[in-house]
């Protein structure tokens, strides 16, 4: 049988959709079955089986589970983003947060740190850069650190070299985007590049959010976390918000998706100051 006609037997899928949800938290009830052996096409052409069956039993039987299962998680995980994605966010940071958080510290750290949870390739954060650094050109006066995060290995990659198709930059303003991006000499790439000064500001690295631990500062002035945790169950969401907010400093701010505006319900300390915008007023 082809692959792209071969499908995985019930207890294949049972047991990938348990083994993704123990590691990432994501659930794939049966609705998204056709969607899972679709994305997994590409991991069965790269290993150069027959089709998802084949690859579901290489998968399963232990030998391969440890190299394979990142490339597993890079398949199901869902990377949709775009530059000023829920511009409201953005002004929210350039207008009030930046102010406020600096003003807590009166003659303290001018310093801010931005935390991009679930980063994706980047976008979040380089929109957050572009924003603090159009503030600094304007007169005002911090440094500031951002920090993405994902758990696919494939978008990190492209968060790190920072180069974009011209037509993913569309939401930028020109203004905007003749200062912070590259256009490539080879005009049939039609590719841009986030510019090296920029870029410093922002490192990446790959951390799973259902960890018990992250590796991740606990000072943070801003997280952003939006748009993943709707994949997970109302426990893990509590366990993950929670976790999230132990790592901003008090008077610190978690901003979520719109789908998510709901998820501060029983987590101690936090404050819903607009739709999906939280700060963390204490921490427990």
């Amino acid at each position: 049988m082809s692959g792209s006609v071969a499908r995985l037997t019930d207890r294949q899928f049972r047991s990938i959709a348990e083994l993704v949800e123990g590691h990432v938290g994501i659930k794939l009830p049966p609705a998204k079955r056709l969607m899972l052996e679709g994305r997994l096409q590409k991991r069965v052409r790269a290993l150069n089986h027959s089709s998802v069956n084949e690859y579901a039993e290489r998968l399963l039987d232990g030998d391969h589970l440890e190299t394979e299962l990142v490339h597993l998680i890079d398949c199901v995980t869902t990377n949709k983003t775009d530059f000023f994605r829920e511009p409201s966010h953005f002004e929210f940071i350039r207008d009030i947060a930046v102010h406020e958080l600096l003003g807590r510290r009166g003659r303290g750290s001018q310093d801010l740190k931005i935390w991009s949870a679930a980063c994706s390739t980047g976008m979040e954060a380089y929109t957050t850069a572009i924003v603090l650094d159009n503030m600094l050109r304007s007169g005002s006066r911090f440094q500031f650190r951002i920090l993405g995060t994902d758990i696919s290995t494939s978008v990190l990659r492209l968060a790190k070299l920072g180069i974009y198709s011209k037509e993913m930059i569309a939401p930028v303003p020109d203004e905007l985007a003749k200062r912070y991006f590259l256009r490539s000499r080879d005009k049939a790439r039609s590719e841009v590049r986030i510019v090296p000064e920029l870029r410093r500001t922002v490192n990446f690295m790959r951390m799973n959010l259902m960890d018990s631990k992250y590796p991740v500062d606990r000072d943070v002035d801003i997280i952003f976390c939006r748009n993943v945790l709707i994949y997970f169950d109302k426990a893990t969401q509590r366990k993950v918000v929670d976790q999230l907010c132990s790592h901003l400093r008090p008077g610190g701010y978690l901003l979520v998706g719109h789908s998510e505006s709901m998820i501060h319900q029983g987590s101690v300390g936090l404050k819903q100051v607009q739709p999906t915008i939280f700060k963390i007023e204490s921490r427990s």
